[in-house]
């Protein structure tokens, strides 16, 4: 057992877990002796997190699951269910796009929709329901953005969507605080995950410069002075889905090196 053992006995559902932010929030719930049920789109685990299941043993398992069908949510919550009740949802499921304002396109438009508010909102309502039900004052931890704080030119679709996070949090919360369950946000600022080499090729064409220029000044810009890792979201993931945090709720915490002061 972990030395600290802060998630011990509890069961944690994670979406878009298959790399990035979601498999280390999964290597950390691990590490503090959850049980956790692993979710994301393809069929089968990344090799990263396939290392992570072989390690875990019997404490951690994959479901296939796109967040954008109700099936599947109603599906993953009930294999989920069925091993042990989920106490935390750590949701994280959640696609990147962009362009310029005046060429933003409808089929974007539902295409993040679709995943980054639909999805995270009925797999949040599902596992609410489940621990209503079950008398569980368990909790919601959604991933949010420092770009759900303010608008951004060339990245007006997913601003929104993540800005709908912030919010649906907050009404979450004020509608679970009488069933004892606190819902909470993560705002990340900007963390190198292998989804940056895609943002990177996006700013390069629409800004007009080199590969690598916009991720090197962002790095910079941050006022501790490098990009985020995914572990350093995974402590706070940590940290919200504890006891240490038993009288927060309605909160997003900021991530990000000092990017949003609030």
């Amino acid at each position: 057992m972990p030395a600290s053992a802060r998630l011990h006995g509890r069961h944690a559902l994670l979406t878009g877990a298959n790399g990035g932010i979601g498999l280390a929030v999964a290597r950390a719930y691990l590490d503090e002796g959850a049980r956790c049920t692993i979710a994301d789109r393809g069929e089968t685990p990344s090799s990263e997190l396939a290392d992570l299941l072989a390690q875990a043993g019997d404490r951690a398992r994959y479901v296939r699951c796109d967040v954008t069908r109700r099936a599947d949510i109603e599906s993953l919550i009930a294999s989920a269910s069925s091993a042990a009740p989920l106490d935390v949802l750590f949701n994280n499921a959640a696609i990147f796009e962009m362009a310029p304002l005046l060429e933003s396109d409808e089929a974007s438009f539902d295409r993040l929709f679709a995943v980054n508010v639909k999805g995270m909102f009925f797999v949040m309502q599902a596992v609410l329901a489940q621990m209503v039900a079950g008398g569980v004052k368990g909790c919601v931890v959604n991933l949010s953005s420092q770009a759900g704080r303010r608008g951004e030119a060339l990245v007006s679709h997913y601003c929104a969507t993540k800005a709908a996070v912030i919010s649906y949090t907050q009404s979450a919360a004020l509608a679970m605080a009488p069933h004892g369950i606190r819902v909470n946000a993560i705002a990340p600022g900007v963390v190198d995950t292998p989804m940056w080499a895609t943002v990177d090729a996006l700013f390069a064409r629409y800004e007009h410069l080199a590969i690598g220029e916009k991720k090197a000044a962002v790095g910079r810009a941050v006022p501790l002075g490098r990009m985020g890792r995914p572990e350093d979201i995974a402590g706070a993931a940590v940290f919200l889905a504890s006891d240490e945090a038993r009288y927060i709720t309605a909160q997003t915490l900021n991530v990000d090196g000092g990017n949003w002061m609030s």
